[in-house]
């Protein structure tokens, strides 16, 4: 029996969400290997939320695939009772790139760390988001290198004293999602570790989008980077420093939802609820890239914005034909109008010439 064409996966993906004939739980994308973290890792809580959302998918295990480059977040396939790879630094983008032009109809996840994703795997990131295959991307941010054993990373603040700084580091830190949303990322947002319930929430959304969805989750870690998000994760404080943005609501936060974000041309700015009406706030629009991109800088409190609440949530979604189904009907087209391809024309071309 022939195996399928290109163009005939693309369309089981279709089906993809099928009814399974035995339901699965939790326990069964868990793997017999000892996890290798630290205690205490923020990674933890991750693996457990993707094992915890996976049997709500719909899908078989032998159509999910984690491909990972190098770093403590990458161990994660390892981990999964799914088909996956630990692949090379910064590669995983590629190497995810290449089997979901093969077998679009697996569902493809790519786990990275700032390091691996924002250095050296940095121009395979943007290439991917431009491109937009139907992949999803799990980012852990944890501003330092863990495996390496706590050098500085491309989202390391200024001045963040490590081994490799031992002075403070002069290097800006990349603000992961502008960057993304530079690179025309179709589904761009952000979670953290020790909040589950929200992370479940954006993972299966991830999952909902055909295109390249990037989730940024900032991921503590206890060893070398300790408390590095502890304003947006403790009590005491995360209320008047998180923003949790959801479609069509106004933008509030505070201990009571007393503030709010208005906008005064351009410009963010923090409000008291009892000195506006709630219409004049800022309604979180997903589809609008103006928006979205303002919404990524409120990041930095030495910014011309000023101090403003860190936002979670989905930032920005847009409807964009992905790379792998785009292919697929190229291929179709050409097979119509030229029948089987001539490989010995192609590489002769028509730009030739006698001596």
């Amino acid at each position: 029996m022939p195996l399928p064409s290109v163009l005939e996966k693309t369309k089981m993906v279709e089906n993809k969400n099928m009814p399974l004939d035995v339901k699965l739980s939790p326990k069964d994308f868990v793997t017999d290997q000892d996890i290798r973290w630290c205690p205490g890792c923020g990674d933890y809580s991750i693996l457990k939320q993707v094992q915890t959302v996976l049997p709500e998918l719909g899908l078989k295990r032998e159509e999910i695939v984690f491909i990972s480059g190098i770093g403590c977040s990458s161990r994660f396939p390892y981990y999964m009772e799914t088909f996956g790879m630990h692949s090379i630094h910064g590669r995983a983008t590629a190497i995810a790139s290449g089997l979901k032009a093969t077998r679009p109809e697996l569902s493809v996840w790519i786990v990275t760390g700032d390091g691996d994703a924002l250095s050296i795997g940095g121009n395979h990131l943007i290439h991917l988001l431009r491109r937009n295959f139907d992949v999803n991307i799990l980012l852990f941010n944890n501003e330092i290198y863990g495996l390496t054993k706590g050098q500085y990373s491309p989202t390391s603040p200024e001045g963040k004293i490590t081994k490799s700084t031992p002075l403070g580091s002069l290097d800006h830190p990349f603000n992961p999602l502008a960057l993304c949303l530079g690179a025309d990322g179709t589904f761009i947002a952000r979670s953290m570790d020790r909040d589950p319930v929200h992370l479940r929430e954006i993972l299966k959304r991830a999952n909902q989008h055909k295109g390249t969805s990037l989730v940024e989750i900032y991921q503590n870690c206890n060893v070398f980077n300790d408390g590095a998000f502890e304003l947006f994760t403790e009590k005491s404080t995360k209320k008047l420093e998180t923003i949790f943005v959801e479609q069509g609501q106004p933008l509030l936060f505070g201990e009571h939802k007393e503030k709010g974000i208005k906008l005064d041309g351009f410009k963010p700015v923090v409000v008291e609820l009892k000195d506006v009406s709630a219409n004049d706030l800022w309604i979180h629009n997903e589809s609008d890239p103006l928006k979205a991109s303002l919404l990524s800088r409120f990041f930095d409190s030495s910014s011309y914005l000023g101090h403003l609440p860190r936002p979670f949530g989905v930032f920005f979604v847009q409807d964009r034909p992905s790379y792998e189904s785009q292919m697929a009907n190229q291929i179709e087209e050409a097979i119509k109008s030229k029948g089987e391809g001539d490989l010995d024309a192609l590489l002769k071309g028509k730009n030739t010439w006698t001596i």
